[in-house]
């Protein structure tokens, strides 16, 4: 009875090709594998497209959120594999035009300073020294450079595990074929390991 039934097992096992899976699987490996490279090679252009407005002067928040957006969508766009640099986005130029923004300011508001301590002194009542009242403006009105936190213009985005896009659900689909392979194999040589000993 048992025989009939192993038998009956394996004539129905027989239509399913072991080999229907593998193939099935190694096409949509070949896939997953095509659109993580793609994935990457489009991070790449879009991290490509914020160090260009950066150096440029041009709209670094737009190209900054468009790379925040593909990375966290998207398998494989992990910064850090590609460069050594911690954070891997850092925006060198900008932060460097904000200081020099930062010390011009200071420089044009001091350059000044001394002809506003005299306008301001000459106002006063003539019992206040002159040159006392100049050094006392000049002290209490200089500008000082405002510090401006590198931190802000660094960045580092990585990518989730896995994303429901073209390489997410190739590689599902993937990863479930290669179960499928293996349980159709594992059955097979079951049912005729138990067939042979039924003989």
């Amino acid at each position: 009875m048992a025989h009939r039934h192993l038998h009956k097992a394996h004539s129905k096992l027989q239509p399913i090709s072991l080999w229907y899976f593998l193939a099935a699987a190694l096409i949509s490996g070949t896939v997953c594998v095509y659109a993580m490279r793609q994935n990457n090679l489009t991070m790449v252009s879009l991290r490509n497209d914020v160090f260009a407005a950066d150096k440029s002067g041009g709209d670094v928040e737009a190209a900054l959120k468009s790379l925040q957006r593909h990375i966290y969508s998207h398998m494989n766009t992990n910064l850090n594999s590609s460069n050594s640099v911690y954070p891997p986005i850092q925006l060198k130029y900008t932060y460097e035009r904000l200081v020099q923004a930062e010390k011009d300011r200071v420089s044009t508001t001091n350059a000044r300073l001394y002809s506003d301590a005299q306008a301001f002194c000459h106002q006063q009542p003539p019992s206040s020294g002159q040159l006392t009242c100049v050094g006392d403006y000049v002290t209490t009105h200089t500008a000082k450079e405002q510090p401006i936190p590198a931190s802000l213009y660094q960045f580092d985005f990585v990518s989730p595990g896995w994303t429901p896009d073209l390489a997410g659900w190739s590689l599902a689909v993937t990863a479930i074929l290669m179960m499928l392979f293996s349980l159709r194999y594992g059955l097979e040589r079951l049912i005729r390991h138990e067939l042979k000993n039924n003989i």
